[in-house]
């Protein structure tokens, strides 16, 4: 990996450092992994799974490239997760090596998904700036499982699908290791829906890790993604967290970058479905 060799069109002082920073501190360092949830190194590769096979979270990444049999390498990762049943995500940058590693992926069976902008910042500028909400709006963090449940709400009534699953296993996140997440609510009231959430996600990098974000349709357009960026960032901050990350879809790109933030780089993930 050679972050100097830094691919993106990036006119704004500081991304180059901003993106050295977030490779030496959030990819290059190899994570810890759980009882349920290992870490498991073949070479250079990372592999991040849910050891029951029927859990949703299973992600590759190699961010020290793939050594001198790139293609063997990719085949047997390939495989495990074939032999499990389980779909995976291989989580690419676009300076990773070797420089043909999405054409490597698709020749393995590998299918792209949408690509995502790499935002990176710091967060003291992003916390001074004002929260400007509607009359009777506030944000705050969620602090009950109550909370989760109107989030479920929310989220079915923006995907169209079945979120239960998924804000259980949000929600005993948030229980199991509260230093670890913080989970932002935009609301009127603790009774009414949940208008906009979002999360913040820490590790044992400087970064506050920026997911999420759904909004209901009729409350789009009045600053609600941008007052949970702002509270997160402030959270972070809290925790000792200088820096700010983000995948951004392009919807969210352009308020993450008049907030004064940096595209640095494109990510691209390549899923291996074995049901496909």
């Amino acid at each position: 990996m050679n972050p100097s060799s830094f691919r993106h069109d990036e006119p704004a002082p500081g991304a180059r450092e901003l993106l050295r920073v977030f490779h030496d501190e959030a990819r290059a360092p190899v994570p810890l992994g759980t009882a349920a949830r290992p870490v498991e190194l073949d070479g250079p590769v990372r592999k991040h799974y849910d050891l029951d096979p029927a859990g949703h979270f299973a992600m590759v990444e190699s961010p020290d490239g793939l050594g001198d049999d790139p293609d063997a390498l990719i085949a047997r990762v390939r495989d495990f997760f074939a032999e499990r049943g389980q779909r995976v995500e291989w989580k690419t940058y676009d300076y990773d090596e070797p420089r043909d590693l999405a054409e490597r992926l698709l020749a393995a069976g590998f299918e792209p998904e949408p690509p995502e902008a790499l935002i990176l910042g710091e967060a003291a500028p992003l916390a001074e700036q004002e929260i400007v909400l509607p009359e009777g709006v506030i944000v705050r963090a969620a602090d009950s499982l109550s909370d989760f449940v109107r989030m479920r709400v929310l989220q079915e009534a923006v995907w169209g699908a079945d979120h239960g699953a998924f804000t259980q296993a949000l929600a005993a996140e948030w229980e199991a290791a509260p230093h670890q997440m913080d989970v932002v609510v935009v609301e009127q009231s603790r009774e009414g829906p949940v208008l906009c959430a979002a999360r913040g996600e820490y590790d044992s990098s400087g970064f506050t890790g920026l997911w999420g974000g759904s909004t209901l349709p009729e409350w789009r357009g009045r600053g609600l993604y941008r007052a949970t960026l702002l509270h997160r960032a402030r959270l972070g901050l809290d925790r000792g967290k200088e820096y700010v990350r983000v995948d951004a879809s392009p919807d969210s790109e352009p308020i993450l970058r008049r907030l004064g933030l940096h595209r640095v780089a494109t990510t691209t993930p390549y899923v291996f479905d074995p049901a496909a």
